[in-house]
């Protein structure tokens, strides 16, 4: 079952605990801000960030932006009240680190409904583990409620004793194996963070190489990588004009029974117009959302 088609190109963590950052992300041109109750945030601070995360998201002052809740992972002391909490703000997501099984996403799901979760709040699972890497097609096969996967790329450097490199070669074979579960099951994917804040051609290297290996988005630490992931994750307007133009030429090729199809000196079929169409629905989904 696919997932609406909804723009993702740009998804901002936010600390839970910082006022100001969560009044600054109401004016970021942002697709998706992912309020984080996690790595953000310190022990002794995690209940009162709770409250003012759901608050936040409670209070509609958000526009467009789809709004998700990180809650800390499961069997940490603070998770079930995370939970709880995030279900009860109806959040459009629940974002949960360190998933590794398909045992885990039926355990979070049955958990969000015993908590009263609208069925409107989607579970968003973080793949950051070997194991979870692993079992990624099982994850992603586990639940309907499931609907994004988000990797976690600096636990996984972290887990397979690898290194950070341009080009990312170290982690390239598990961020293959998770986006084949994810379009297996007709599920979104979001790839990781870029580190280095100030590294502006970095990013803008590493958010196309996520575009072109098919990712839905991309994961983002700082503001000033809004305006670029945008960039990257949408159709440039050259992209949506030749998409146009394909279709037109494809349908009136077969309305003249026409058996092969040739535009701009290729081929095309089937297989080429429907790449267009999703362009064309990309395009529009953006447009429409203000």
């Amino acid at each position: 079952m696919s997932t609406p088609l909804r723009p993702r190109r740009s998804v901002l963590y936010m600390p839970g605990a910082n006022e100001r950052a969560l009044e600054k992300a109401k004016g970021l041109d942002v697709d998706a801000l992912i309020l984080d109750l996690e790595d953000s945030v310190a022990p002794d601070s995690k209940e009162e960030a709770r409250e003012r995360v759901a608050a936040a998201v409670e209070s509609g002052e958000y526009g467009h932006r789809e709004l998700t809740i990180r809650v800390n992972a499961l069997g940490t002391p603070w998770h079930d009240a995370d939970l709880a909490r995030a279900a009860k703000a109806a959040p459009d997501g629940i974002v949960v680190p360190k998933v590794s099984s398909a045992d885990e996403v039926r355990r979070l799901v049955d958990a969000m409904d015993a908590a009263g979760a609208p069925e409107s709040t989607k579970l968003w699972a973080m793949i950051e583990t070997p194991v979870a890497i692993l079992h990624a097609e099982e994850i992603t096969a586990a639940s309907e409620r499931l609907a994004v996967l988000v990797m976690g790329t600096n636990d996984l450097v972290n887990e397979t004793f690898s290194l950070h490199v341009p080009g990312r070669a170290p982690l390239l074979p598990s961020l293959t194996w998770a986006l084949l579960a994810a379009r297996a099951h007709g599920k979104a994917i979001l790839d990781g963070v870029f580190n280095d804040v100030k590294d502006a051609d970095g990013f803008a290297a590493e958010a196309r190489q996520g575009r072109e290996m098919g990712f839905d988005g991309k994961t983002i630490i700082h503001p000033g990588q809004v305006e670029p992931a945008n960039v990257a994750f949408a159709p440039s307007e050259d992209d949506v004009e030749q998409a146009r133009e394909m279709i037109q030429t494809f349908e009136e090729a077969q309305a003249a029974g026409k058996g092969v199809v040739t535009f701009r000196g290729k081929m095309i079929e089937n297989l080429h117009v429907r790449d267009a169409q999703r362009i064309l629905a990309f395009h529009e989904a953006i447009t429409a959302r203000g």
